[in-house]
């Protein structure tokens, strides 16, 4: 028999179902009408319920690559292993897309797939996968395999003994040379079987790539035959990869790297079916400073490492997302610091400015980047993302803040707006406690008033300051001329620089008798300014905590 009409034989034995060519998908699924240049990039991410700070860390270099060239951001999910698989894992995966603000373009949704390039389920697409697998054995380019798990641990047995390199290739792929009456047999008898790719390669060539983000690269070319359908008839990675990137008609892959020691099978793969290769992007894992070492940022051991973490938290999706960009692209910071104001989006993102080595993972410059774009934000704008962020993970807080929201509004519009806006927060999360004492059910008071002044001279502050000096019509500057007045009556240093040059001739300054003030409204010595405390809290409240401070001082043992 000849090897065209065996070839023939073992294809329709092993897909007797599969009727459609590779041309038929190739008309299904055109070239994209795209300008010149434009990229075509994918997030593929498999559903196991959880995003890794790197899945975003990708999924931004992708949707940059694509949107800033006028192409196609999309998205695909990679569920070919059923056992890793689960539910809810792609509302997961679109929930945090979508709070960081990378829309994608077509994909996969909770509903219909959107895009004419789909299913974006790789299960959804087993026909598509066989159809390849059937025209690459027709080519004698693939065969039925039917090693037991036992059968191939002998085998890494037999080339440890050997001192041979592991793997099922040349004299050690027992079933290389099957006959289709040898596989008709075993079919019959109810074996499983795999199917695998023949790989031409030869184990000592050397294959180069340019990467671009790396450089040129330089590997051993593959030489084992790897399989590409499971015994289920689904396909691996590394064979679903290549056919979804060319029928997708993705442009740029981009991928960690630890995919770069199975790179050369993607190379091969696309070499032999003769569909030209995506341009590669394996981008460097992200690291944690731990202790005197560097390791990868690791979903069991660092919070930080899950998506959900920012979210919880409540950072702005800017702020991690200009955090990202200082990662990525050495460059920017540069661009940042000419353009303080200008939208992230007129940064033109490039590859070649990608690091190398794997960036240590910064929460400090990321609490910066943070502090800096609230900081910019109206009142108006920190309560609607605050207001977000607590109906999500604070309900508690969220009641408090949208019982009154004029006045929720104007407690976080103190100190916005000029040169040097307050920087009270970080994240969404600090607001319940920066507001806490503006609510009577979260005010504490334990009243940590000023240790060097006495007991009698803070209950008069107390009482005479309601009584003569308070006003709730007096402007700023009125106010703290007020406050002078009773500092010097008494005997306290009005003029700080008086009270530097020799403090022992007054018993304490101003800022003691203010330091009072602050306490007894706010139970704190830290706050946003007293003044601005005292209008928003409103005459009978300022009123009632003074007087309460002092009674809880006076009966003080």
């Amino acid at each position: 028999m000849d090897t065209t009409h065996a070839n023939l034989r073992m294809a329709e034995l092993l897909f007797p179902h599969i009727t459609k060519t590779p041309k038929d998908y190739e008309a299904l699924y055109p070239q994209r009408d795209l300008p010149q240049g434009a990229m075509v990039t994918r997030i593929a991410p498999s559903p196991t319920g959880f995003m890794h700070f790197g899945n975003l860390y990708g999924a931004l270099i992708d949707e940059r690559l694509a949107h800033q060239s006028g192409g196609v951001f999309y998205l695909r999910i990679e569920n070919t292993d059923a056992k890793r698989e689960v539910e809810g894992a792609v509302d997961v995966i679109l929930t945090s897309l979508n709070a960081f603000g990378l829309n994608f373009d077509e994909g996969a949704t909770n509903g219909e797939d959107r895009g004419i390039y789909g299913p974006y389920r790789q299960r959804d697409r087993a026909e598509l996968y066989q159809t390849i697998a059937k025209d690459l054995v027709l080519r004698g380019l693939a065969y039925p395999c039917f090693c037991t798990e036992e059968d191939l641990q002998a085998l890494h047995e037999k080339q440890e003994a050997e001192g041979a390199n592991f793997g099922y290739y040349g004299k050690w792929a027992a079933h290389a040379n099957i006959t289709v009456e040898e596989a008709e047999k075993y079919i019959s008898e109810g074996k499983p079987y795999v199917v695998r790719f023949r790989s031409p390669g030869k184990e000592e060539n050397r294959i180069k790539y340019k990467d671009l983000a790396k450089g040129e690269i330089e590997m051993p070319e593959n030489c084992t035959d790897i399989v590409i359908l499971k015994s289920d008839g689904i396909p691996t990675y590394h064979f679903a990869h290549v056919v979804d990137d060319h029928f997708m008609r993705t442009t740029h892959v981009v991928r960690g790297e630890e995919w770069l020691s199975t790179f050369p099978y993607h190379l091969q793969m696309f070499e032999v079916l003769g569909w030209e290769k995506p341009a590669y992007i394996h981008t460097a894992h992200m690291l944690k400073q731990d202790g005197t070492s560097k390791r990868k940022l690791s979903e069991r051991k660092d919070p930080e490492a899950r998506l959900t973490y920012y979210l919880q938290e409540g950072y702005p999706a800017p702020a991690v997302i200009e955090y990202l960009m200082t990662v990525l692209n050495s460059n920017f910071e540069e661009w940042r610091n000419k353009n303080p104001e200008a939208d992230l989006n007129e940064f033109r993102f490039k590859a070649e400015k990608m690091g190398v080595a794997g960036a240590v993972f910064d929460i400090e410059k990321l609490n910066d980047i943070s502090k800096n774009i609230i900081s910019r934000m109206t009142g108006e704008e920190v309560y609607e993302a605050t207001e977000r962020w607590a109906k999500e993970y604070n309900p508690e807080f969220h009641r408090l803040l949208t019982r009154n929201p004029e006045y929720s509004k104007a407690i976080l519009s103190i100190g916005r707006g000029g040169k040097k806006p307050r920087k009270d927060f970080t994240v969404w999360s600090d607001v319940p406690h920066y507001m806490a004492f503006f609510f009577e059910e979260t005010f504490e008071t334990d009243y940590p008033f000023p240790e060097t002044m006495s007991k009698g001279d803070i209950v008069r502050v107390l009482k005479e300051y309601p009584e003569a000096y308070y006003d709730t019509d007096d402007d700023q500057q009125t106010w703290f001329g007020k406050v002078k007045e009773l500092t010097d009556a008494m005997g306290y240093a009005v003029d700080m620089k008086a009270y530097k040059a020799d403090p022992a001739a007054f018993p304490g300054s101003v800022a003691d008798i203010s330091a009072v003030l602050r306490v007894a409204v706010t139970g704190r010595t830290a706050s946003p300014d007293t003044y601005a405390v005292m209008n928003i809290l409103g005459k009978d409240t300022v009123l009632a905590r003074l007087k309460k401070a002092a009674e809880a001082l006076e009966t003080k043992d």
